[in-house]
């Protein structure tokens, strides 16, 4: 460390030991000097506003300067704060138990915790990460949770934790078996158990942009609904990857087949899975219910409408649909001239239907205030249902003028195709949540 390094103040001779709280923030700068921060999360929020969460402080570039990014969580609303540098770590050392009674350090190599007592003695822990497996759970299809995600703003991210076949209820749930004295993937669940890890790989990514990746014990549980849950693949699935991370999961598979139901309580009760259960229910029968994280893989026409409709309704910070079977839109839409020789083979007329709606899906997730992707989940030699329709809500609030871009966007692409309604649209204006400045519809 030179002493030209503008991350460090000039070192003061004969100084006492540092205690705990100015060793954590010099454990800051140094990450933060070394290019090995990842993330800071403060928890346990004692301050004036009692609408404060909890604070998450990412390293960012702003202009080719260096600054630190403060995503204020509150009950209702997300607010970011820019500042630079120097100023972002004295603002950090003044809220540092004062208004924040906990923070977890994120570095490459290192989880550096701090709290404090009810007296206020600072506890410092410092603990190592394991270095990275060079191969995940062996298998036909290779190490688990394969590609590391970018997150926004160019730093790498490290790939989220893998899942471990040894994990008991995989057994319960057939994807596992007994072999020389220890699990083994069954052969035949060898598509599936890379099409779990694909989608955990996406849902942890979700996760930390959403910001819910606070550790155990400094926030609320991480609220999640799996409709459609099935034997409950997934639902167990983030269930194990959120405990891994550190977090409080209560996540809940909600299925027709009450067959499936039984199956997965008695094996979540079997193995004291607390926080995961299983209940027989429709989204589209479901009151409003607080959620974090809003699973819908495979339902089917306008159901998909109804699950994204009850995120929203929800509060769901991140909403994750794999839609099936678009029926709606098929028979509305006329042909534009232009595209006839293109759609007179019903295979691309289906093809062009199944793209409409979900992008005019993906759209109306935006205007309510998400960002938006419309993605391949898994290959296509796994599933041919491998689209995804990934929204996570924004910290600030739509632009006026980006939300009449989009109004009319909707209002072309409904013109184009002749288009009279659809699903979630349909919703959201009996809600008057599609309204332009000034409380006028557009039709």
């Amino acid at each position: 460390m030179s002493a030209g390094n503008p991350l460090f103040s000039s070192p003061v001779p004969d100084t006492p030991a540092p205690d705990e709280r100015q060793r954590f923030l010099r454990l800051l700068r140094t990450a933060l000097a070394e290019r090995r921060f990842q993330r800071l999360l403060l928890g346990r929020h004692e301050g004036e506003d009692a609408s404060i969460e909890r604070l998450t402080v990412r390293d960012i570039e702003l202009r080719g300067e260096r600054a630190l990014s403060f995503l204020w969580r509150h009950k209702t609303k997300d607010v970011t704060k820019n500042h630079p540098l120097e100023e972002g770590l004295a603002l950090l050392e003044q809220l540092l138990g004062r208004d924040f009674q906990q923070a977890h350090l994120d570095t490459l190599g290192e989880e550096v915790q701090l709290r404090f007592s009810r007296k206020g003695k600072p506890l410092l822990q410092v603990g190592k990460k394991a270095a990275p497996q060079a191969g995940g759970p062996a298998g036909p299809d290779g190490p688990a949770g394969e590609g590391a995600s970018v997150a926004p703003g160019g730093h790498d991210r490290a790939k989220p934790r893998e899942l471990s076949m040894a994990q008991p209820f995989w057994r319960d749930l057939g994807v596992t078996h007994e072999l020389k004295g220890q699990a083994a993937l069954v052969p035949a669940m060898a598509r599936k158990w890379k099409q779990i890890n694909k989608f955990i790989e996406i849902f942890g990514a979700a996760v930390r942009k959403a910001g819910l990746d606070a550790p155990a014990g400094a926030d609320r549980p991480v609220r999640v609904a799996d409709f459609g849950s099935g034997k409950g693949y997934l639902t167990f699935a983030m269930h194990d990857w959120l405990r891994a991370q550190g977090l409080v999961p209560q996540v809940q598979g909600v299925e027709l087949k009450q067959d499936m139901v039984a199956l997965g309580n008695a094996a979540a009760a079997r193995h004291g899975l607390a926080g995961l259960s299983f209940e027989h229910g429709d989204v589209r029968e479901r009151g409003d219910q607080p959620l974090d994280v809003m699973v819908a893989l495979h339902a089917c026409d306008i159901a998909t409408d109804h699950a994204m409709h009850f995120g929203l309704r929800s509060g769901a910070r991140i909403i994750m649909c794999a839609p099936c079977c678009h029926k709606e839109i098929r028979p509305q839409m006329n042909t534009p001239a232009a595209l006839r020789p293109l759609l007179q083979h019903g295979i691309h007329l289906g093809q062009e239907a199944e793209m409409v709606t979900d992008s005019l899906r993906a759209l109306l997730l935006e205007l309510m205030g998400y960002d938006t992707q419309v993605i391949e989940f898994i290959a296509l030699e796994h599933t041919s249902k491998n689209k995804m329709v990934l929204a996570v809500k924004r910290p600030q609030d739509l632009a006026p003028a980006r939300r009449a871009e989009l109004l009319s966007q909707l209002d072309e692409i409904k013109r184009f195709y002749g288009l009279r309604s659809q699903a979630l649209e349909t919703l959201l204006r009996v809600e008057g949540r599609l309204e332009v400045d000034g409380g006028v519809n557009r039709a």
